[in-house]
C-alpha cells in the first residue's frame, strides 16, 4: 500500500521523503488549503524545489487545494490549480464540486485526488464523482468501520485513502462549514479553525453554557461532562467498563489515532493508499512516523507482524485509539 505522508514545510518534505515516504501532500501558502497557518506551506518556487526533490528519488508529490472557494472570487483557487498542474504535481486533492469541475474541464491531463473534507462515505457519492469528473482516488472519512470500508471498496472502482495516524477527527468532514458560519473562519474556508477568542462561557440558571460567536452551541447541566465549544463535535456514548453506559465526549481527551495494528485488515479490504496526518507538525516528527509506518507496510506485504510500540512517545497524552475502525461507540 501507499503510504502518504504529510509535509508543512520543504524541511518535513525532504524528510518524509528521505525517511522512506512513497508519497507527500502539501499546499500552498494561502487559503486555498486547509492548514493555513504562519510558518507552514510552500511557496511556488519551494514547490517546484520540493516535486524535484521528491520526483529525484521516486517519491510524489500531492497538492491539496482542499478548501472551498469564496463566491465571485474563485480565481485564487483556479490559479492554484493550474500552478500545482504546471509544476509536475503528481495529483491535487479537492473538496469544491465546482473546483474538481474546473480542474477537470482546465486540465484534463491533471490527476485529481478527492479530499476527505468531501465527505464521500458511500458507493453512490464516490461513484458520481468518478463518473462526472475523473476521481482517481477519495480519501475516506474517518467514521467508517473495516467493515463499511470493505464494502464500498466492492461497489467502487476507483482507489481509497484512509487515515492510520494523527490527530482524531470523528465527524463528518466538511461540517466545518458550521463554523464558519458561525465565526466567519472555518477550515473549509479560511484553512483555520473556529479561534479561542469567538467562545465564551456562561452560568445560567444552573447550566454551563458554550457560545460560539453569537450561537448557543451547548448548554450542560452542573456536574457534567462540558464538551469542547465547535459545531463539528457530538457527544457520544461508551461502555463504562462495569456493564453500563453513559453520555460523555470520549473524543475530546487527548489521545492520537493509530491504526497500525490494522494495516493488514485494511490491505485486506482493499485500501491503497495509508494516510498519515501531521502537517502542522515538526520534520523530527514526520521522520519517526514515516520510518514506522514504512516498515508496517513492507511489513504488512511480507506477511509479517506489524510493529508495536513504536510512535507511544508521539501520540497526543501517550495515548492511542483505532477511532471509528472498531466502533465500540455510538
Amino acid at each position: 500500500m501507499e503510504l502518504v505522508c504529510p509535509a508543512g514545510t520543504p524541511a518535513a518534505l525532504r524528510a518524509a521523503v528521505d525517511a522512506g515516504a512513497h508519497t507527500v501532500y502539501c499546499g500552498f501558502a494561502d487559503e486555498t488549503n486547509a492548514r493555513n497557518f504562519p510558518g507552514l506551506n510552500f511557496s511556488r518556487e519551494e514547490l517546484a524545489e520540493g516535486v524535484a526533490y521528491a520526483h529525484a528519488r521516486g517519491a510524489k508529490v500531492l497538492v491539496a487545494i482542499n478548501t472551498f472557494p469564496r463566491a465571485g472570487d474563485q480565481v485564487l483557487w483556479h490559479r492554484a490549480v493550474r500552478d500545482a498542474a504546471d509544476l509536475d504535481a503528481d495529483a491535487v486533492i479537492l473538496a469544491d464540486l465546482g473546483l474538481i469541475a474546473h480542474a477537470a474541464e482546465a486540465h484534463p491531463g491533471l490527476r485529481l485526488h478527492l479530499s476527505v473534507q468531501a465527505a464521500a462515505a458511500n458507493p453512490d457519492a464516490i461513484n458520481f464523482y468518478a463518473e462526472a469528473f475523473g476521481i482517481r482516488r477519495v480519501v475516506l472519512p474517518r467514521v467508517l468501520s473495516v467493515e463499511e470500508i470493505t464494502a464500498i471498496n466492492r461497489e467502487i472502482d476507483v482507489e481509497t485513502e484512509v487515515f492510520v495516524f494523527g490527530g482524531l477527527c470523528v465527524m463528518a468532514e466538511g461540517r466545518c462549514s458550521l463554523s464558519s458560519y458561525a465565526t466567519g473562519l472555518s477550515p473549509n474556508m479560511n484553512g483555520v479553525c473556529s479561534p479561542a477568542s469567538h467562545v465564551a462561557y456562561a452560568d445560567v440558571a444552573g447550566n454551563h453554557e458554550a457560545r460560539l460567536g453569537d450561537f448557543l452551541i451547548h448548554r450542560t447541566p452542573k456536574g457534567m461532562p462540558v464538551p469542547y465549544p465547535t459545531l463539528c463535535k457530538g457527544c457520544f456514548t461508551s461502555p463504562d467498563g462495569k456493564g453500563d453506559s453513559q453520555t460523555g465526549h470520549i473524543f475530546e481527551d487527548p489521545v492520537s489515532l493509530d491504526a497500525t495494528r490494522l494495516i493488514p485488515a485494511l490491505q485486506k479490504a482493499g485500501v491503497s493508499a495509508l494516510k498519515i496526518e501531521g502537517r502542522q507538525r515538526s520534520r523530527a516528527y514526520v521522520a519517526q512516523v514515516v520510518r514506522a509506518f514504512r516498515a508496517a507496510v513492507e511489513a504488512a506485504d511480507q506477511g509479517g507482524p506489524m510493529p508495536e510500540g513504536l510512535l507511544a512517545r508521539l501520540t497526543e497524552g501517550q495515548a492511542a485509539t483505532t477511532g471509528a475502525y472498531a466502533k465500540t461507540w455510538r
